[in-house]
């Protein structure tokens, strides 16, 4: 099964809970009124994608009926089509090329939510595209971190960089910088610790891996990923929102996209903090981690183009 397919069976559930709910909705509607607006807005809610984005999706709709373009209930759900590529798309910009430099990667986010994981499957994707990857055991805090982190390495046979645990994380960085500069390495991952109660400490020991990774390679960390879990709906808004305030965000990996049906979250993510989704996950596969797409994304949760997505992958 290739990665489209996976994504739309895993998003069948979230299709479920906020597109067929909506079309029954306005299904009912021949006229657009006040009363289908107050129904729209209960699905929304339910469906887990948060008031701010709800209210942005009706103000849209509102605008779409202004415009003409909404003419009865069977306009909605093409619309509303239109509007969420829109917003999943806005200020998306590519992932950037950095061949020739080593790109410096920290990936952070509260235990539990799947970094370790990410890290291996991110640590499988790039060196699926021809890239020398390291990783960086910077979450010294957790018992068995660098333990599990060794484990991936050794899968995706690519070295890794780990002091004792309890040690400083910044001196971590600063050897693994070090030596992925002088290996010339494409890749370095650096896990963190994500003992979000200590705020204040998270966000000293953060800003300093930061300085120290940027005085041995330019520009670095190259990109702070956050990394949520779909399951857990509104509360991974929260936790970004916290995050966020901790460190500069540059994009964010949502796993455990499949068997939820709380995809929308997506949205809100979008919406709430501007922070573009990077990384999707639909299953536990090393293979099941791939790079976001808006429009893939759009076509999976609205069932279009899916003959001509399938074939694609063949």
């Amino acid at each position: 099964m290739g990665f489209f397919s996976k994504l739309r069976k895993g998003l069948e559930k979230t299709k479920k809970s906020f597109i067929q709910n909506i079309e029954t909705v306005v299904r009912g509607y021949a006229k657009i009124d006040d009363e289908m607006y107050e129904d729209l807005e209960a699905v929304m809610l339910t469906s887990d994608i948060g008031v701010e984005t709800t209210d942005y999706l009706l103000g849209k709709i509102r605008e779409g009926v202004k415009s003409k373009e909404i003419r009865d209930g069977n306009d909605v759900v093409p619309y509303l089509e239109k509007c969420v590529v829109e917003l999943l798309e806005e200020n998306a910009e590519p992932m950037p090329d950095r061949t020739g430099t080593t790109e410096v990667i920290f990936i952070v986010g509260v235990n539990g939510v799947g970094k370790t994981t990410t890290i291996g499957k991110l640590a499988k994707y790039y060196t699926q595209q021809g890239k020398k990857v390291m990783l960086a055991a910077g979450d010294t805090f957790r018992a068995a971190a660098s333990e599990q982190l060794t484990i991936w390495a050794e899968r995706n046979d690519v070295p890794i960089v780990k002091h004792q645990e309890g040690a400083d994380a910044a001196a971590v960085v600063f050897d693994a910088t070090a030596s992925a500069k002088a290996r010339g390495i494409d890749v370095l991952l650096v896990d963190t610790a994500g003992r979000l109660h200590t705020k204040s400490n998270l966000m000293e020991e953060l800003r300093k891996m930061a300085r120290v990774a940027g005085r041995n390679i330019d520009g670095a960390p190259h990109e702070t990923l956050l990394v949520l879990d779909a399951t857990t709906g509104q509360n991974a808004v929260s936790q970004a929102k916290l995050f966020g305030d901790v460190v500069p965000l540059t994009g964010v990996v949502l796993t455990k996209l499949d068997g939820t049906a709380k995809g929308g979250i997506i949205l809100s993510i979008k919406r709430e903090l501007g922070v573009p989704v990077r990384w999707v996950g639909v299953g536990e596969g090393v293979d099941d981690l791939r790079p976001f797409d808006a429009a893939q994304f759009a076509d999976a949760l609205f069932d279009k183009n899916v003959t001509q997505r399938e074939q694609e992958e063949d």
